[in-house]
């Protein structure tokens, strides 16, 4: 063996230095010859020995040498092996499909009984899946538990092209020639760490007594100020209970200063203030509710104190008896299982009509929108926004693409009026097009953009105004000039009308335009039977007073005998869930506004016994739409945003794509079956 090494490198240069010094010293010698004979001899006698020396240690000890170089590597790579084997930090390498073939006695330690050994990592790390493995020459990053413990997972491709090329004993593919190196770093004191600064971060918080005055007004005097005081310590020993600070602002407004951590305890337990505090009763015959706002996750806390403000104009915004959580990017709701209280004051909606009129004065244009698939409520708020404008010397244009088979005898009635020119209703294409520098949108029976009939207008128009009757959801119109959003009013006609009453520009409705309106009451009241109040039927007086004809209006909304069909069969077909929920399908293929039909549906079946709420579906132009009803037993519309719609207490609806209806109704039941079981309905 010894024969067939070659000697290379520094040892070899080394070698080739002591012949080359021998060279030297053998021309020396040649030289002394000239000189003394006898010196060159024995330098010649020196140097023969030299050379026969290192010839004679090269033979003899070539053998020894490379026995001594193999041993040095071989206990080299064993000690590498070992402090490999050994380091306090488990690592394991990996084949190309996540099999671990190598692992060192850490990795071993940490899985205990259980052998890696030829297992897919996967298996093991359920975070570690095949698309996390990392492509070419690079290095990932993975976040994984296991245990109690949690790691940071590092996983890097390692080439073995240049390793194996001139292997004789395999032959891999090229994309093949790779192992990945797996390193786990224990993070699980950071994190835990990192938890502890986090619940001790501050959250702000805002709570409003949503009946303040109402409550009062139903209270003894001389009781009154128990109410407020036994108020006051439910809500002080709330907060208290969760090592937060109260303070109050003004006589129905609270101050909250949270840990996040608390906030998470009051989560849990799903806000019990808000029904704690409906069991004070001192002789009111009102309860008293909460409206609760809380920021958190900010940068700062003034970022923090805003998110609270938005959160508890959002509680507000759906009617109070709520509390809202916002962190940068959600939004959370609890509560709202209560009906809304009506407000027997109009000072809000007068100050709402005053801003309207000075906002419509200082524009050109004036654009009315509503939703998609407009309804009559829809249509008939946006009629009485252009009595407005047009008692200003302004020109209104209605933006509507489509005329259901329920709008239609509508919008041919008011087509019909003397009055009536043919741009003041127009598509959403032309709408864009002779939309100008200063106009001036407003959007009725909606707060939603996504769903509104035309949501590229909101870009183009330098006012936006919104006048709705829906709770607000997470998604609303940002930068409203003028936002009036009632949830405790019927419909958009009944604000609308309101906001003539108090508009001093000479507005005055003619019989078609009060027809519209009164309509829009009509339907969305389902004859004044749902969701109506005082200030309810005072509209409907106005409107009557304005010349409103109630005959003319039931004709209006006679059904054809296909529509009939269909919704009797919708009733017929119906099945109640758990002893409480109507839910059916609505076949109405042959009539041609299929969702009016299903949401009539769903008001009959309210009608039976025992039953709290009414869902029903309908396929309509590729979607399936549901249609949620109730009468004060059930908040549908929180049923409806766990299917990623809306709408009210009582009436609420979604809508689904590249789904079937049959999924659609496995999709309500679950949410049904997953509030009952936490405790939302």
């Amino acid at each position: 063996m010894a024969k067939k090494v070659k000697v290379k490198g520094k040892f070899r240069q080394l070698l080739h230095l002591l012949l080359m010094f021998g060279a030297l010293l053998g021309i020396l010698d040649a030289w002394i010859y000239f000189y003394d004979y006898r010196a060159g001899i024995i330098i010649s006698v020196f140097l023969l020995i030299y050379f026969v020396g290192i010839i004679l240690l090269w033979i003899y000890s070539k053998q020894y040498l490379v026995e001594e170089l193999v041993s040095f590597a071989t206990e080299y790579g064993q000690v590498q092996s070992r402090l490999l084997r050994d380091l306090e930090l488990p690592h394991a390498l990996l084949d190309q499909n996540g099999r671990v073939i190598w692992f060192n006695s850490e990795f071993e330690r940490l899985l205990q009984d259980k052998n890696p050994k030829h297992k897919v990592i996967g298996n093991i790390f359920k975070e570690l899946t095949q698309d996390k493995y990392p492509r070419e020459e690079q290095e990932n990053q993975v976040d994984i538990v296991y245990g109690e413990c949690e790691f940071k997972a590092k996983m890097k491709r390692i080439n073995l092209s240049g390793m194996l090329q001139n292997s004789d004993l395999v032959n891999v593919e090229a994309e093949q020639n790779c192992l990945i190196g797996l390193y786990l770093f224990d993070e699980t004191a950071l994190k835990i760490a990192l938890r502890e600064n986090d619940d001790q971060s501050l959250a702000v918080g805002l709570i409003y007594l949503d009946n303040y005055e109402e409550a009062l007004e139903a209270v003894e005097d001389v009781r009154r100020s128990l109410l407020l005081a036994l108020i006051d310590r439910k809500i002080n020993k709330y907060i208290a209970s969760v090592d937060g600070i109260v303070r109050k602002l003004e006589k129905d407004k609270y101050m909250v200063i949270l840990r996040k951590k608390a906030v998470t305890q009051l989560r849990e337990n799903k806000f019990e203030i808000l029904e704690d505090v409906k069991t004070v009763n001192i002789g009111n015959e009102i309860a008293v509710t909460l409206s609760i706002g809380i920021g958190l996750g900010g940068l700062t806390y003034s970022q923090n104190s805003e998110f609270a403000r938005a959160s508890l104009d959002l509680a507000l915004g759906r009617g109070g008896d709520q509390a809202v959580v916002k962190m940068p990017g959600s939004i959370q709701y609890y509560g709202g299982k209560s009906q809304q209280l009506e407000k027997s004051t109009r000072v809000k909606a007068r100050v709402k009509a005053q801003a309207l009129q000075e906002i419509l004065s200082t524009k050109d244009q004036v654009f009315v929108m509503g939703h998609r698939i407009s309804d009559v409520d829809s249509f008939g708020a946006a009629v009485g926004i252009g009595v407005i404008a047009k008692s200003m010397q302004r020109k209104a244009h209605i933006v509507m693409d489509t005329v259901t088979s329920s709008l239609k005898p509508i919008v041919d009635l008011y087509k019909k009026s003397q009055d009536f020119e043919e741009d003041s209703i127009v598509s959403s294409t032309r709408a864009l097009e002779i939309v100008g520098n200063n106009a001036v949108l407003v959007v009725v029976d909606i707060n939603r953009p996504s769903i509104t009939e035309c949501p590229d207008l909101l870009k183009c128009c330098k006012a936006i105004v919104v006048l709705d009757h829906h709770r607000q959801g997470s998604e609303a119109i940002e930068n409203a000039t003028l936002s009036y959003v009632e949830p405790y009013a019927s419909s958009a006609c009944e604000m609308v009308a309101e906001i003539l009453q108090y508009v001093d520009t000479g507005a005055k409705l003619r019989g078609v335009e009060a027809d519209c309106m009164y309509s829009g009451i009509v339907v969305d009241t389902n004859n004044f039977m749902t969701k109506t109040g005082v200030r309810t039927f005072e509209a409907a007086a106005y409107l009557r007073r304005s010349g409103a004809d109630v005959t003319r209006v039931r004709k209006l909304f006679r059904e054809d005998a296909s529509e009939y069909m269909a919704k009797a069969k919708t009733i017929r077909d119906s099945m109640i869930y758990r002893n409480d929920y109507a839910i059916s399908i609505c076949d109405a293929t042959d009539c041609q506004s299929p969702t009016i039909v299903a949401a009539q549906a769903a008001n009959e079946l309210l009608n039976i016994k025992g039953v709290k709420a009414s869902f029903v579906f309908t396929e309509y132009q590729n979607k399936v739409h549901l249609s949620a009803r109730s009468i004060d037993e059930l908040n549908v519309q929180v049923v409806a945003e766990k299917l990623g719609g809306g709408g009210h207490m009582n009436v609420a609806g979604a809508q689904f794509e590249n789904i079937t209806v049959e999924a659609a109704v496995k999709l309500l039941q679950d949410a049904i079956d997953e509030m009952i079981e936490n405790g939302d309905i």
